[in-house]
């Protein structure tokens, strides 16, 4: 005769779908990925995308003073899982990775802004990218640019508020062909960067390039470009240029040095903390 009573151990059982759910229950971390957040945007979490080529991205070394870390600044990572932040930031290119302007211009921000406010950086810039292909969503090494940028701007909208963009491009449009251009392309994707981040007023600050550049035509072709965006910013009351002035290489006469690159991250905060307070 069956003793149906005992036909399930039941303590088993339950003890199975224990197990099973809370596997489930790690496997699922919308803060990390952004795809399954639902819970609104947290307004203490201050978001600032990072833009352009290679001087955005890094190229300068990373020393011990790069690598503290800080409660309140945090960034997406390879995984976009948001993380603590420290240098090198960018991780498109890993075998070119170095210190870029992000923890500096996050310390200095820190420093000026509320206790309760966190800062979040958002790395999108990819070496030897053109304005152009920024544009077009060219892929770039890897990187499709303007595709990328979108789909970072939708997790760090989970996330926080985009507060700013801090870009740094021109190099490769450093060129007789590509001047005449290039100012109504930069505008151009300007305004596709801020339609994705739905705030046509958002502050973007601009670096201007190097003032080391050699031979004496490229210099030039530097120097065009810097005139440049002196000139769209006038025409943009929420674009602004920080300067390159005093600002070394680090041997290449192309990119700047690890000073160089934590004084630029000065320079682009003290321009973004002063919009952030006159909100």
């Amino acid at each position: 005769m069956i003793n149906r009573r005992n036909k399930y151990n039941w303590p088993l059982l339950v003890l199975l779908l224990l197990v099973t759910l809370s596997c489930r229950a790690e496997q699922i971390d919308p803060v990390d990925t952004g795809e399954k957040e639902t819970k609104s945007e947290d307004p203490n979490i201050w978001i600032f995308l990072m833009a352009g080529q290679s001087n955005m991205a890094g190229r300068g070394g990373v020393e011990l003073q790069d690598l503290v870390s800080y409660e309140r600044i945090i960034a997406i990572n390879s995984r976009n899982q948001w993380v603590g932040a420290k240098e090198p930031l960018h991780f498109y290119e890993p075998n070119a990775a170095g210190l870029d302007c992000g923890m500096s211009f996050a310390q200095e921000l820190l420093a000026k802004v509320p206790d309760s406010v966190t800062i979040a950086l958002v790395p999108c810039a990819v070496g030897g990218s053109s304005v152009f292909q920024w544009v077009d969503n060219e892929e770039h090494r890897g990187v499709a640019l303007l595709s990328n940028f979108y789909q970072k701007v939708a997790l760090a909208r989970k996330k926080g508020v985009i507060k700013g963009i801090i870009w740094h491009q021109g190099e490769s449009n450093a060129n007789a062909g590509d001047l005449p251009n290039y100012s109504d392309a930069l505008l151009g994707l300007f305004t596709k960067f801020r339609v994705a981040v739905t705030n046509d007023d958002l502050p973007i600050v601009m670096g201007e390039l190097g003032r080391f550049a050699r031979p004496e035509e490229k210099a030039a072709y530097f120097d065009d470009i810097n005139t440049i965006l002196a000139q769209i910013e006038e025409g943009d009351d929420s674009l602004f240029l920080v300067s390159s002035e005093g600002l070394d290489h680090r041997g290449d006469n192309l990119h700047f040095n690890s000073a160089a690159q934590r004084e630029l991250g000065k320079r682009y905060a003290e321009v973004m903390i002063q919009q952030l307070i006159s909100e």
